[in-house]
């Protein structure tokens, strides 16, 4: 694959061969976030788990102290008065059925999907088209929930959710190049804190095998995950 030139120019700011502290890792991503936008930096997390058997999936959400630096678009299915709970606490949209049929004619723009429990039943409908874009509510997620409320407020000050992918790699935003080290660490600090409390008890062996920081168009940036906990 080949690079531009601003990649290569930052590649060689990185040791790929080693392992960084957590600050020295998050500023050097900041580093070689050169792109004319704010990067996104993102945090690659290897787990020692096989997400293939149900009681080694690593799932939840957290609110990330300093919010991801991304304006979150809310949709939130519900009825009665908590379609204007929702309204209120933030919700770009809100409704029931209504909302499905723009959906399945092709209508995305929104970020995440909170749903009251009792709307479930519709909104299984939506899961061949939700479902592979990871915006399927799910209740370990916090997005199917009686206080659809709650759940709009925490999406709009920053709560993410982290899931285990194929390759038992979980992939997650921190924030922008633009925060700094320090709060690119407080996000850190959260998310990883959460991942290793989510640790199964069927995990054995090391649970953090590896942790790798980027910006979008940067180098990955290798943490030492003996110091990560778990």
């Amino acid at each position: 694959m080949k690079h531009g030139k601003k990649y290569v120019e930052s590649a060689k700011l990185v040791d790929s061969s080693a392992l960084y502290d957590v600050a020295e890792a998050l500023d050097l991503s900041i580093k070689t976030g050169k792109a004319k936008f704010d990067e996104t930096v993102e945090v690659h997390v290897r787990l020692g788990v096989d997400g293939r058997h149900a009681d080694q999936q690593v799932r939840g959400a957290v609110v990330l102290p300093n919010g991801t630096g991304k304006t979150v678009r809310a949709l939130v299915f519900a009825k009665g008065d908590k379609v204007q709970a929702a309204l209120d606490a933030g919700a770009d949209y809100a409704g029931a059925e209504e909302l499905v049929a723009k959906i399945q004619g092709g209508w995305m723009d929104f970020d995440v999907v909170i749903a009251s429990p009792d709307m479930m039943g519709v909104v299984g409908r939506l899961g061949k088209v939700l479902g592979p874009r990871g915006l399927m509510p799910n209740p370990k997620a916090g997005t199917v929930t009686p206080d659809v409320a709650k759940a709009v407020t925490e999406a709009k000050a920053g709560k993410i959710e982290y899931r285990l992918d194929k390759t038992n790699i979980i992939h997650c935003p921190i924030g922008k190049v633009s925060f700094g080290t320090e709060k690119l660490q407080e996000n850190f600090d959260a998310l990883l804190s959460a991942i290793v409390r989510a640790k199964p008890a069927a995990a054995k062996g090391q649970y953090i095998k590896s942790c790798t920081v980027a910006s979008t168009m940067g180098p990955g940036v290798k943490i030492n995950p003996a110091k990560l906990g778990g």
